[in-house]
């Protein structure tokens, strides 16, 4: 059994990306690991400000909810993020969190990431830069191993996901887990 965290960089609760990680999160749950969905957007989650006050304490000096999704993405064994591609980059709502890693990244280890990406647009190449976005903080982590992506393409309206192979994706990813 495995420790999954699912991190729901989506601003729309029920979005295609955030429907994605559901499915991921079932099929984790069946295939019998421990998972908690995190969905970023309702948390209270500062912007990193670079005064590195956290460098030799790795306490942040923003008192937000950032410190406990910090504490559960380093108990975790299994880390997926997701979002949708906006301007060919990851949302502010995860990048705010990728961001506040600084306080407490040198102590990660040996985690898995999955990658969920959806787009509008039907090109892979639109998700380039997302994904490149979620393998900067996996390169900074010692000992990460990236175990699959989901290039969810296509799919722009909320619910435009339902009906589509990457639904049956996700849910296989997460039960490979």
């Amino acid at each position: 059994m495995k420790k999954v965290l699912i991190l729901s960089g989506s601003p729309r609760k029920g979005g295609n990306s955030d429907t994605l990680c559901d499915e991921f999160m079932k099929g984790a749950i069946e295939a019998g690991n421990e998972v908690e969905k995190i969905f970023v957007a309702g948390k209270n989650i500062g912007y990193c400000k670079a005064c590195y006050a956290c460098k030799d304490t790795g306490v942040c000096l923003i008192k937000d909810d950032m410190a406990e999704v910090l504490q559960k993405m380093l108990d975790a064994d299994v880390i997926v993020l997701s979002s949708p591609v906006y301007f060919y980059s990851i949302s502010a709502q995860l990048k705010a969190v990728i961001d506040r890693t600084v306080a407490r990244w040198l102590e990660f280890r040996d985690k898995e990431f999955y990658y969920i990406m959806t787009a509008a647009e039907d090109e892979k190449h639109t998700m380039d830069c997302t994904l490149e976005c979620f393998r900067g903080l996996a390169a900074c982590l010692e000992g990460s191993k990236e175990m699959g992506v989901i290039y969810a393409k296509g799919v722009y309206e909320r619910g435009e996901i339902n009906g589509t192979p990457f639904i049956q994706q996700a849910y296989e990813m997460g039960k490979g887990v």
